[in-house]
């Protein structure tokens, strides 16, 4: 069968709302995985559709090229498939004008690092890639040297609280200052599944050809973006997104009870044999639990935007959750655990010690990592442990101690230690399904 590709799009039912050429190139994007093709870049075709502009992405892919070269090989084309209950609505992106490889081609990125008619820079390179020495930073640095002063957004979209002016410290405190950049905080919501043969095969039956960069999402997707752009930017407000003076109130909402549940779901329901977060969500007992955990535990640590009802979101997240057609699979969310627990989880249950109360449901999902941690099932089936601190974990007493984890006094809270332990034993005892029943 027939490739997507430039050549066969006039044959195709589903166009891309631009065209390779278009719009020149104004954004540069720092990973190539499924999450920017779903998310950034939608928004990015539809605002230069309907708002014009030079706002084209060249992408980077890192080190792997898994991605890169089916984008080359398809004219820098692919779909993204919308998928529900209900079925696959597919739609074609251009957006894309150029595709690098900064393991092998570093020189050409710096370039266009360098470039000035690159006014912006994206980022999703997930929470790991935010420290000291990291091989993105070192490459960004790179290409922020040979810049000169023109002014430049550089715009994080991955789920860190406050990931903007986190990347501001990491590049001021390597370059000794910021003049001329700008770094606007974001916040990001889409579910975007790894891409497996599944996908393509669905991307074939809804094109009629054959696309090996399809990527599949749920229907809703959500762009919230600090509006600091010093060298203007595409007219992502009328592609849906919200551009607004403070994105606090909306990041920490979406940190701690979407990706909070979502991290909940993963660990429980990886230890209860559930492949899937829709599985996870529908085992006995998972839906009330994490239903207590948005309303005695997370609600109230927060202070959403007027109108916003922390319950009702969470009931919406829960039902996006329950999408059987992502097949999001728990060991994917449970994937670097200790880069993400600290903003997702360990932020509430520190607001809830410091008002006196041990929070119930999320010390119960601490105790659900910390058994994960040791690598097996409540069936015996062992559990990998992709973390990047996994040696430290594996080495400590008690995963407690890692200080890069865990909030001041963690380890030292006897009231806190009692209730893991309780959880644990009730965990070791009875397995996930067990104490969810008891609750």
């Amino acid at each position: 069968m027939e490739r997507l590709s430039l050549r066969a799009l006039d044959g195709l039912e589903h166009r891309p709302a631009i065209r390779r050429g278009d719009a020149g190139v104004g954004i540069l994007h720092l990973g190539l995985g499924a999450f920017h093709r779903a998310h950034q870049a939608v928004f990015t075709e539809d605002a230069i559709a309907k708002g014009g502009g030079d706002w084209a992405i060249a992408a980077v892919a890192p080190r792997s090229r898994a991605v890169l070269d089916p984008l080359l090989e398809q004219d820098l084309l692919y779909s993204v498939l919308a998928i529900d209950a209900e079925g696959v609505r597919p739609r074609v992106l251009g957006v894309h004008a150029a595709a690098l490889h900064a393991a092998s081609e570093p020189a050409a990125v710096e370039a266009r690092l360098a470039d000035p008619a690159v006014r912006i820079v994206t980022l999703t390179v997930t929470e790991k890639a935010y420290r000291p020495g990291s091989e993105v930073l070192r490459l960004l640095l790179r290409g922020l040297r040979a810049r000169g002063g023109a002014p430049l957004a550089l715009v994080s979209c991955d789920n860190l609280p406050g990931n903007g002016h986190r990347l501001r410290e990491l590049v001021a405190a390597e370059l000794g200052g910021c003049e001329g950049l700008r770094f606007p905080c974001t916040m990001v919501d889409r579910i975007v599944p790894a891409s497996t043969e599944d996908t393509y095969a669905a991307a074939q039956a809804a094109l009629g050809v054959v696309d090996r960069a399809a990527v599949a999402a749920e229907p809703f997707s959500q762009w919230v973006v600090e509006d600091d752009f010093p060298a203007g930017r595409p007219a992502w407000d009328l592609a849906g997104a919200v551009l607004t003076a403070d994105v606090a109130p909306w990041e920490r909402l979406k940190l701690r009870v979407l990706n909070g549940v979502h991290s909940a779901l993963a660990y429980l329901g990886a230890l209860a044999g559930a492949s899937t977060i829709d599985r996870a969500l529908a085992l006995p007992g998972m839906r009330a639990a994490m239903e207590g955990l948005i309303r005695t535990d997370i609600a109230p640590t927060l202070s959403p935007q007027e109108g916003i009802s922390i319950e009702v979101y969470g009931g919406r997240v829960l039902e996006r959750f329950a999408n059987p057609a992502l097949r999001h699979r728990t060991l994917q969310v449970a994937m670097d655990g200790t880069q993400k627990l600290p903003q997702r989880l360990l932020a509430t249950i520190a607001d809830r010690r410091a008002a006196g109360v041990v929070p119930r449901y999320a010390t119960l999902v601490l105790a659900a990592w910390i058994r994960f941690v040791r690598g097996v099932a409540d069936d015996g089936t062992p559990l990998p442990l992709d973390d990047p601190l996994a040696d430290r974990l594996r080495a400590a007493r008690s995963p407690l101690e890692l200080d890069a984890v865990f909030p001041p006094g963690f380890a030292d809270d006897a009231e806190l230690r009692a209730a893991l332990d309780e959880w644990g034993r009730a965990l070791d005892r009875h397995g996930v399904a067990g104490t969810l029943k008891a609750l």
